[in-house]
């Protein structure tokens, strides 16, 4: 029989959302970290909440799979919560916790505006250039702290699935923070990396490759991948990861285009994206990025590999295949060879 069950599913999508970014505001993972345990009484004490609020907090985590209930009554962290919200973690993912619950949530509450008008509600296209140009530097922060968050782990899961080894130079187009580079170089000692991205994500970057101590093997090249005629040459495989999706069909084609020109014979490029069907019906969360996409981009949408294929091909690309795997970020990579 037919329930409306799934549909309260979905209405309640949110407050497990909001319960998640209040647990993360509130360090209350940070403060489990390494297998500490809390009860309802002691998460109260610390964090200043009144017994109820103290108690539906940790039991709506544990409903989440976020914290795990002992046999004493107190709580501790899942292994979820353990590696991917904690503080200082390698994968740490608050970061795009943060920037969603701060961002984009509140104008999602409009989306029937931007439905109507086919206008980002994020940004103002009146008096920015896009979402990158802005004055609020914390804004921006929290922005590439976010995708960072989000590309470390899926930088991982497209080298497990993907072979990089062949290649002796990556040019990152639209590389933010150097996520992928920076796990792609800790993994293979003969890559070395080029980061192209505006010159203030190139400061962001360098910080992180610092941090890294990979300095002498990841660039960061200030550039303009949409504006600038052409791309920096050299490299033997550009990657384009979560990149277009944020754009429309001919500013992508134009991108392809100058990769193709930007990559010597045998070169590759593997685009890395969360991909649609090719019927367009799913995944979930391919498509519902693709409306976040409504809410934040003037002209992006979610492509299904079909149409990335049909676009490398026309560029000049062959031997184009698709790669799946599962990530936060992305769900396969499409990946051709300029011949």
């Amino acid at each position: 029989m037919v329930t409306p069950t799934p549909l309260m599913q979905l209405v309640a999508g949110v407050w497990g959302f909001k319960t998640l970014a209040a647990g993360v505001d509130l360090g209350l993972f940070t403060r489990l970290a390494g297998g500490r345990t809390m009860t309802v009484e002691q998460a109260g004490a610390e964090f200043g909440l009144p017994d109820r609020p103290a108690d539906l907090l940790l039991a709506a985590c544990a409903s989440l799979d976020l914290l795990e209930k002992a046999g004493d009554g107190s709580y501790r962290n899942s292994e979820l919560a353990e590696q991917f919200l904690v503080e200082g973690r390698p994968y740490y993912f608050g970061a795009q916790i943060r920037y969603s619950d701060l961002r984009t949530y509140l104008p999602w509450h409009r989306i029937g505006e931007a439905l109507r008008t086919d206008r980002p509600l994020t940004w103002d296209p009146e008096s920015q250039q896009s979402m990158f140009d802005t004055a609020d530097p914390e804004m921006l922060a929290q922005f590439w702290d976010a995708m960072y968050s989000t590309s470390s782990f899926t930088a991982t899961a497209l080298a497990d699935a993907y072979d990089f080894s062949a290649y002796r130079r990556l040019l990152d187009v639209g590389g933010g923070a150097g996520a992928f580079p920076i796990e792609f170089c800790r993994r293979l000692p003969e890559l070395r990396a080029t980061v192209l991205d505006l010159p203030h994500v190139c400061v962001r970057a360098r910080e992180r490759i610092a941090e890294a101590g990979l300095t002498g093997r990841i660039d960061a090249v200030p550039g303009d991948f949409l504006a600038d005629p052409a791309l920096p040459g050299g490299h033997d495989v550009i990657l384009l990861s979560m990149i277009l999706h944020d754009w429309d069909e001919p500013t992508n084609r134009a991108l392809l285009a100058r990769c193709h020109a930007a990559l010597p014979p045998g070169g590759a490029i593997v685009v890395c994206e969360l991909l649609l069907n090719d019927e367009r019906t799913g995944p979930p969360e391919a498509a519902l990025m693709g409306m976040n996409m409504l809410v934040e981009t003037e002209g992006g949408r979610n492509y299904s590999a079909a149409e990335y294929g049909a676009w490398l091909t026309d560029a000049g690309f062959v031997d184009v295949r698709t790669v799946p795997f599962d990530a936060p970020g992305a769900n396969g990579a499409v990946v051709a060879h300029r011949p």
